[in-house]
């Protein structure tokens, strides 16, 4: 990876860019440092429809202006809403940069909110939560969710709920911008045919209005688990075992990491050989690890016949003991292949590499370079990893279902 060049605006704002010999095209990013976690029960789902609502237009030009405007130079615009984070981000030509950033700051800093667009697009969200809500192949790692931190914002979906929905006025987007968006919550990224120069310079032209107190901090969560179930006509039930997982800055975030590919990273992995191949009681089924600012989240997934249900949520958890008590060499050397090589084909491009240095940037409060994320990939050993297992198996067990006969009770 080439040399990242970083910048701080006097309003705490971070440029970061990286220079790719060989392309023609660039990616931009506004990322900050605030998502769903971020929110207030009563307005769950806010940090998902202002993503949305920047994209109604400005007090430049509306939704179609905005569409044009990067579709005129063969470019594309798009955004993101996580539980911790938010990225606006475009693709366009090198020499189009420019007009890619401005946009961005255009939306970010001089939102229309108007009546009338945020009515429309209540309909499109509303749509796309019901979507959801359909979806039980979806709606379990909802489910999930809320039973491993019940009561809590990290238990809350993404993207709402009706109800909430229902609630958010232009009054609550612009509160919403104006406690969140703030310089020292936010990177400016770019990579491909750029100059650090360049970036900066239309940064501090920009963005540099922003305020530069921080953002409020979220509350932290704590993970306690316990079980959610929802009954509905079906040909298969959707099983999500969660257990606790650990921070995105725990030590043994990679060890973590590198269990639960283990366990169920790909066809080769233990719970696919025993759940689907051995005994046919799965046709997907899976395990992973998400961490987040403070705490983590393993999943166990598997998708069954309803009267396999109980049986292989069982045999799913005792292939998980099992693994961190003997997981082999050979495993571990497969998952460590597994995690370098994902990370670093999803480098490859520039929006890969401009979504990478924005997310490690505000994450640890530097760009993290993929050569030293796979130094400590293989820094764990076998004991690392197995330990990092029964620790995640030795705490409280969530699990949610969605079937004609959701499980009601952990196995």
């Amino acid at each position: 990876m080439s040399q990242v060049e970083t910048s701080r605006l006097a309003n705490g704002l971070t440029v970061a860019t990286i220079a790719m010999a060989g392309l023609r095209t660039a990616a931009v990013g506004l990322c900050a440092s605030v998502g769903a976690r971020h929110e207030e029960a009563a307005e769950n789902g806010i940090a998902h429809l202002f993503e949305h609502m920047l994209f109604k237009g400005t007090e430049v030009r509306d939704a179609r202006g905005l569409a044009e405007a990067i579709e005129d130079v063969g470019g594309a615009l798009n955004a993101w809403t996580s539980r911790d984070m938010t990225l606006f981000h475009a693709r366009v030509m090198g020499a189009d940069l420019p007009l890619a950033v401005s946009l961005l700051a255009e939306m970010v800093t001089r939102p229309r909110f108007a009546e009338a667009d945020l009515a429309l697009e209540k309909q499109v969200v509303d749509a796309e939560i019901r979507e959801a809500l359909d979806a039980a192949e979806d709606r379990v790692f909802d489910l999930l969710q809320e039973a491993a931190f019940p009561d809590q914002p990290l238990g809350r979906p993404i993207l709402g709920t009706p109800a909430t929905l229902a609630t958010l006025s232009t009054t609550d987007l612009q509160w919403w911008r104006d406690r969140t968006y703030r310089g020292p919550g936010l990177a400016l990224v770019a990579a491909g045919a750029v100059t650090h120069a360049d970036v900066k310079a239309a940064a501090e032209a920009l963005l540099c209005g922003l305020p530069a107190d921080p953002p409020a901090p979220f509350a932290s969560g704590a993970f306690a688990g316990g079980v959610r179930s929802e009954r509905r006509r079906a040909d298969v039930t959707q099983i999500a075992i969660g257990l606790p997982g650990v921070s995105v800055h725990a030590a043994n975030h990679y060890a973590a990491e590198l269990f639960t590919t283990a366990l169920g990273g790909g066809a080769s992995s233990r719970l696919f050989q025993e759940l689907r191949e051995a005994r046919g009681l799965a046709y997907s089924v899976s395990a992973s690890h998400t961490p987040f600012a403070d705490v983590g989240l393993a999943t166990l997934h598997l998708a069954t016949r309803p009267e396999d249900a109980e049986r292989a949520a069982a045999l799913a958890l005792e292939v998980a003991w099992k693994a961190a008590r003997d997981l082999t060499p050979a495993e571990l050397a497969r998952a460590r292949t597994q995690l370098k090589a994902g990370l670093l084909m999803g480098l490859e491009g520039c929006t890969g590499q401009a979504s990478w240095i924005g997310q490690t940037l505000l994450t640890h409060g530097r760009p993290i370079a993929p050569e030293e994320v796979e130094a400590v990939i293989d820094s764990v050993s076998l004991e690392d990893a197995r330990a990092a297992g029964a620790a995640m198996l030795a705490g409280p067990v969530a699990m949610a279902s969605i079937g004609p006969r959701p499980l009601k009770r952990l196995p």
